[in-house]
């Protein structure tokens, strides 16, 4: 394919295929998880649903914007199905134990995109700067809630002290920043994603907590 084509692919589906891509990041630490708690195969795909689109449903609502993204892109269903089926078969038959520190890689990747592609999605819809930037934090954060609180856990993002939203929120800031200076939609959500994904794996790897309140 040809530069230019490829170029022009990237304007047109850029952003979509990053979303893709972060739905079934987000599918695949739900069924992780799912498969830690050692839920049934409909359970499963129940809470790999919830945690893959259930963030994008709330943000797609709250901005008014119809089809919901899942349903305008059916491929998002079948990549994140065919993705985690061929993931969970890779981690059995490489039999990596499935642990919580497991799941927290592929959810580092979902809240990347999830975050900086909400922002910008927001953004299209001429939403406000600061508004564009909670829907990312929503886009990001609403899925991995639903997963948890579906597992019987309270939701990480509230109580593991590692910063989560918080950086979700800065990295929405970035594609902000990224946009006013006329960088395409997908470069600022790769580039946003990015930004997250990088200081979400330092937190993991050096242990960074934010502060926790004492009455």
């Amino acid at each position: 394919m040809p530069q230019t084509q490829i170029a022009e692919w990237l304007v047109q589906n850029g952003t979509i295929a990053l979303e893709i891509l972060g739905s079934l990041a987000f599918a695949l630490s739900g069924l992780l998880e799912a498969a830690r708690k050692r839920f049934d195969i409909v359970g499963m795909v129940m809470v790999a649903a919830l945690a893959a689109f259930g963030g994008g449903t709330l943000r797609d609502i709250l901005l008014d914007r119809r089809p919901f993204f899942w349903v305008q892109n059916e491929i998002a269903i079948w990549v994140t199905l065919i993705g985690c089926v061929l993931i969970l078969t890779f981690v059995r038959r490489a039999h990596l134990e499935v642990t919580e520190r497991l799941m927290q890689w592929p959810d580092a990747l979902g809240l990347g995109v999830f975050a900086a592609g909400g922002t910008q999605i927001a953004l299209n819809s001429n939403a406000p700067m600061l508004i564009a930037v909670v829907m990312g934090v929503i886009t990001a954060v609403f899925g991995g809630v639903l997963r948890d609180v579906v597992v019987n856990e309270i939701p990480r993002a509230f109580n593991d002290h590692q910063p989560y939203a918080v950086l979700a929120f800065l990295g929405g800031w970035v594609v902000v920043g990224l946009n006013a200076l006329g960088f395409e939609d997908w470069s600022a959500v790769a580039i946003g994603s990015t930004v997250i994904i990088g200081l979400r794996i330092l937190a993991m790897l050096r242990g960074w907590r934010l502060r926790v309140w004492k009455a």
